[in-house]
């Protein structure tokens, strides 16, 4: 008799586990539908609560605001890179290097139906949201600092203070909203696959922007 294989995904979680993560992920779906239909100013939290049957607090337990539910696509990708950092050895290879294996492992992970499609909802609510836009620097500083705690935590450098750590890591995030916002703008709907290409792309022009010269354009 063969045995069965062990479970995955959500169902290797508990009971209470696998509810609160469905309940998270309705609150997203829902959140980021009705936000693209009627616009973020135009849907209440009340209103967005009242379409998941949840309450307030329940809502409250899951994010931080409208702000957080409409931005949790990418926030779950960043946070899943802080993840891959916590255990990621830096074998022979460039800082910088080791950042983008962490991130593309990351994406590789969001594997959840439809999860591009919800990037893509919340990048062009992002875009016409200046409340989101602004929410969304807050994120990306807060994760930024978190990775070079983790960097300096895990990993010896020259000195406490090398400046070169966080130099890699802003120019993986900078590239990265480069990638991201070229996503964001290919025709059709773009797919995880087509978020690689772009992250390839983005942090292969990284050398020349460094070496980069400009000449003045002529009248």
């Amino acid at each position: 008799m063969t045995a069965e294989p062990p479970p995955s995904g959500d169902a290797r979680l508990p009971l209470r586990e696998r509810k609160k993560l469905r309940t998270r992920q309705a609150l997203i779906d829902t959140a980021l539908e009705l936000f693209t239909a009627r616009g973020f100013g135009g849907v209440t939290l009340d209103e967005l609560c009242d379409a998941v049957e949840i309450s307030k607090r329940t809502f409250f337990r899951n994010f931080a605001g409208k702000e957080d539910v409409a931005m949790a696509p990418t926030q779950d990708l960043w946070r899943t890179f802080l993840d891959d950092l916590e255990t990621r050895e830096p074998g022979d290879r460039p800082v910088a290097e080791m950042l983008q294996e962490a991130l593309f492992a990351s994406l590789e992970r969001m594997t959840e139906d439809g999860w591009a499609h919800r990037v893509l909802l919340s990048r062009r609510l992002a875009g016409k949201t200046p409340s989101m836009d602004a929410h969304g620097l807050h994120f990306c500083h807060g994760t930024s600092r978190a990775a070079l705690d983790i960097l300096h935590r895990r990993f010896r450098f020259d000195a406490p203070d090398d400046l070169r750590p966080r130099l890699a890591l802003d120019l993986l995030i900078a590239a990265s909203h480069c990638a991201i916002e070229q996503w964001t703008n290919r025709p059709g709907t773009p797919t995880r696959e087509d978020l690689a290409t772009d992250l390839r792309a983005a942090f292969a022009a990284l050398p020349g922007s460094l070496t980069l010269t400009a000449a003045v354009r002529a009248e």
